[in-house]
Order: structure tokens, then C-alpha cells, then sequence
């Protein structure tokens, strides 16, 4: 179990990729999820469960700890876990990223995953210690950020 990895899931909008992601953090042993921005979470506002995540999840949204910091300031979350020595690690295509092979991790780390077109701000891509990106050797410019993550996960699970 990698307990030592915590998500970030930052403005994903879809249900089935919160879902998806949920199943992969509980099959790798994520610790917790936090779920920011416009990302929906696996209860409602009302505390009704999600079923749209639920099916794409199987159970993982009882499993994970999750928490919603939708209105938190990400930029002051980052930097309160950078401060508690967390390595925070952002999974985006960028100028300045490393192939997410060569990543190293420490006791204690934050993947962030951001939005499916967008990405992640720059302000946040900022705050990070390490960009990782995961090549691209066909036509298409990106995987779906569910597989994405699997992909990294399970890359790190290695370190």
C-alpha cells in the first residue's frame, strides 16, 4: 500500500473520471483524495451519494478518504502541505516537466490532476516541485485524466 501518496483532484469535470480515479486510488492505496474547484465529489451538497461517480467507482468512494476543499484557496493549501513536507507533484504537459519515469517521490506526496482541456493554472504548476508529463507517441495530445492517473500511480508505486 503506498499511503504516502495523496490526489488532488482540481476542476475535472466529469463524474466518470472522479469515479474512475476513485478505483484507482483504492486499488493503489491512496491515502486521501482532495477534491477542489469545479470537481464534483461523491456526495452532494445535500449528502446525497453520487450515483454517476458510484458507478464508475464500485464502492472506491466509500473506501478512499476523500475531502472537498472547493472553497478553500488551492494555492494556500499547496503551500500549507509544502510546509509540512509534503512533495507536491503536478501531471501536466509543460515546458519545464519530466517524463513521470523519472520522477522520484518522498515520504510523503500530492499528485495533482487538473481539468480534462485546460490542465492545470499556471499559478498552481507554480507551486509545485515537480511537473511530471506522460509522453505522447501518437497523434493525440493527451489521455483521459483517469487513465493518466492510473498510469502515474502505478509508475510511482515502483519508487
Amino acid at each position: 500500500m503506498i499511503s504516502q501518496f495523496s490526489l488532488l483532484l482540481h476542476n475535472i469535470r466529469s463524474t466518470h473520471n472522479v469515479g474512475a480515479i476513485f478505483r484507482t486510488a483504492d486499488a493503489v492505496g491512496v491515502s486521501k483524495i482532495y477534491i477542489s474547484g469545479i470537481t464534483p465529489a461523491p456526495v452532494d451538497r445535500f449528502g446525497r451519494t453520487r450515483s454517476d461517480i458510484a458507478k464508475a467507482a464500485l464502492g472506491a468512494e466509500k473506501t478512499v478518504a476523500w475531502e472537498s476543499i472547493a472553497n478553500v484557496d488551492v494555492a494556500k493549501f499547496i503551500k500549507k502541505l509544502k510546509a509540512e513536507k509534503v512533495r507536491i507533484i503536478a501531471l501536466e504537459q509543460n515546458s519545464i516537466s519530466t517524463d513521470y519515469r523519472k520522477i522520484k517521490t518522498k515520504e510523503k506526496n500530492l499528485i495533482i490532476l487538473g481539468n480534462e482541456v485546460g490542465g492545470i493554472e499556471k499559478e498552481i504548476l507554480e507551486l509545485c516541485d515537480e511537473i511530471a508529463e506522460i509522453p505522447m507517441l501518437g497523434k493525440k495530445e493527451s489521455l483521459n485524466v483517469s487513465v493518466a492517473a492510473g498510469v502515474i500511480l502505478y509508475s510511482l508505486l515502483k519508487n
